[in-house]
């Protein structure tokens, strides 16, 4: 099943939903009207009620390069009004992929600036072609950060690099992105297709209640303290125990075989 606009595609195949973006002239910077459409397919996507995994990546030479200058620089005196038109949709749909059950996969290439990188870094996993090239670039024009980078950025290199990143705004490649925790995996370019769909198809056969609570789990607990995790852990544990995927999983174990999780 596929659906498509000219800034945003979706296609939901064996649970595993990929939302493509798709204004490669402009090397997918992401605008009002794109920022929408992804919301938009986001929903409509987990109403779905079948999809287990999401994977974002991007058509053309680059994952995505940022925001789209063009959009702002034509209405300059407004500029905070332009800006506030990407970027509200834009955290309504990031809101919609962290909040949910299925797992989120960045597939990375070419250029990944400016919100692109926030977008990827808002991910739980990420692989990247070898040919990336990381980029903040915020501070090159005189802007903070958006997208939730300021927020997954630390907590994926810790703050002083993440100071580094963001205020200097130096290209990083795949090796660098690799070595402090950017990404999980690199790959050649022309094996990123195949190498996302078999971790998209690992994930999407897994355990997605127990996958949504782990992701909360670990994106929450640097807001709690020792003794409220404790409990989350303890309640989360609790809510699991009586999924069928818990019982698949119990059993399993003691058959001395693979799962089958079904997502229930």
């Amino acid at each position: 099943m596929t659906h498509s606009a000219d800034s945003v595609l979706l296609s939901i195949d064996a649970e595993v939903a990929h939302i493509r973006f798709n204004r490669s002239a402009a090397l997918n910077a992401m605008d009002a009207e794109m920022a929408g459409r992804l919301r938009d397919l986001v929903r409509q996507a987990q109403a779905d009620g079948g999809v287990r995994v999401f994977v974002l990546s991007g058509e053309g030479k680059a994952f995505m390069a940022g925001g789209d200058l063009q959009a702002v620089h034509a209405d300059l005196k407004h500029a905070d009004d332009v800006a506030r038109a990407i970027i509200d949709p834009l955290n309504e749909a990031l809101l919609l992929l962290a909040t949910g059950d299925a797992p989120v996969v960045a597939s990375v290439h070419g250029a990944v600036a400016g919100a692109g990188m926030s977008i990827a870094l808002g991910a739980d996993l990420a692989i990247a072609a070898h040919d990336v090239k990381f980029n903040m670039a915020y501070a090159r024009i005189g802007a903070s950060l958006d997208g939730g980078g300021s927020w997954a950025l630390p907590r994926a290199v810790g703050l002083r690099r993440a100071m580094s990143i963001a205020l200097l705004s130096e290209s990083l490649d795949a090796a660098t992105a690799l070595d402090v925790g950017i990404v999980n995996r690199v790959v050649p370019a022309d094996a990123l297709e195949a190498e996302t769909r078999t971790l998209a198809m690992r994930l999407a056969k897994g355990p997605t209640h127990a996958f949504g609570r782990i992701r909360r789990l670990l994106r929450d607990g640097l807001q709690r303290d020792y003794a409220g995790q404790l409990q989350a852990e303890r309640d989360a544990f609790a809510q699991g125990a009586v999924t069928k995927d818990f019982s698949e999983g119990v059993n399993a174990f003691f058959s001395k075989r693979s799962p089958v999780f079904t997502g229930t």
